[in-house]
């Protein structure tokens, strides 16, 4: 099989591309895949790590503003279609997959022009603008959220089936656990919160953290904060200017990034987190009580509603961006690690949107859409 997958801004959007390209490999080891995506992105860092040839063209998102930079977009973008149908068409692709950013647009309606079977991945439960403007184009529409499939109008063939993560529910013994969290320097007998923004880190977040450690508000529980490699210089010194040790710090283990998230994420108690697609499926697959941070001013705030998913079965508390501070943060994170009841229902609730197989469900749909188009 011969595939091209579009991917490209974010590894919220390259990262499920790259588990379906593995998933297909290992179907068909004989398959040959490429990736088509812009020179902006994390693509070109992830793409080629993982050892997939990356093509690139021009691609941007447009906004309704008539200005010059959005007219000179626009031909760009035009232009990047042009380049999409030049590839299809060398490539010859049994099909062409898309899972997020502006170079879905291009390379799913060349594909659609060239009469090449399309299938798209929405990762959000709020569809984003390419999704819904290339419904009527693509065969076969993946979403990530049940909710979503009622957002997408004039789709041919909307199906459920989650989102492909990397971090899956590990069962650790006990010993295991003790293990994981000695390393960590930390107490085996009081909750661990886990808290990050994303790789890069988010400044709402760690200000709020550092809220809570200058007025030593978390007596009762224990933090492991990834502060994004970009901020952490900037908190260690704003905490040696405080005449604090970032690495001794009363219940706290800081790091700028965690390499072992799978192993942290299966033994903390609580996350407290910025709530992307990727990190709403991973937190409902290992079941754990959340309190989401949506990332303000994004397209059609899908993070927002990405966060609802989970605040509407009762298993995440949302605090919105613009009103997150240390009070109302340590305050929630009270209300659920020192009450069993309530830390063990929200992590039940989670497990209800629990996706798995979900690698297996999108290979059974690209293969059923190559079928149908060519049948």
């Amino acid at each position: 099989m011969k595939v091209v997958i579009a991917a490209a801004g974010t590894a919220g959007h390259i990262n499920p591309g790259l588990a379906i390209a593995k998933k297909i490999q290992e179907e068909q080891k004989d398959s040959k895949i490429i990736f088509i995506g812009t020179t902006r992105g994390l693509e070109n860092d992830l793409v080629p790590r993982a050892g997939y040839e990356l093509k690139t063209i021009d691609a941007y998102g447009l906004s309704k503003k008539l200005s010059i930079e959005n007219i000179k977009k626009m031909i760009k973008t035009i232009k990047g279609f042009g380049e999409a149908k030049k590839i299809l068409k060398e490539f010859k692709p049994d099909i062409v997959i898309g899972t997020g950013g502006y170079i879905c647009g291009a390379t799913i309606s060349a594909a659609h022009h060239l009469k090449i079977p399309t299938l798209l991945h929405e990762s959000n439960a709020f569809p984003g603008k390419a999704v819904k403007l290339l419904a009527k184009k693509t065969d076969t529409i993946l979403v990530s959220f049940e909710v979503a499939i009622e957002r997408i109008k004039h789709a041919k063939n909307v199906v459920y089936t989650g989102t492909p993560v990397k971090i899956k529910k590990r069962d650790y013994s006990e010993q295991q656990k003790k293990e994981i969290i000695k390393k960590m320097g930390l107490n085996e007998n009081m909750p661990i919160v886990l808290v990050f923004g994303g790789s890069q880190g988010a400044r709402r977040i760690n200000n709020a953290i550092m809220e809570i450690i200058k007025n030593e508000k978390n007596e009762q529980y224990q933090v492991i904060w990834a502060t994004g490699p970009k901020q952490y210089d900037s908190i260690k010194e704003q905490l040696e200017n405080n005449h604090k040790n970032i690495n001794h710090i009363k219940n706290m283990k800081i790091l700028p990034y965690i390499y072992n998230m799978e192993e942290i994420m299966n033994i903390v108690d609580v996350i407290v987190a910025r709530s992307g697609a990727m990190t709403i499926t991973e937190i409902s697959n290992l079941g754990k009580p959340s309190i989401l941070v949506p990332l303000p001013n994004v397209s059609h705030d899908h993070q927002l509603y990405n966060a609802k998913v989970l605040e509407n079965i009762k298993a995440a508390n949302i605090i919105l961006d613009n009103i997150l501070d240390g009070e109302n943060l340590n305050e929630n994170i009270e209300k659920i690690v020192l009450n069993k009841e309530i830390y063990q229902e929200m992590g039940k609730n989670a497990l209800k949107i629990a996706t798995t197989d979900v690698e297996d469900k999108i290979y059974e749909q690209i293969i059923k859409t190559i079928h149908q188009k060519t049948s």
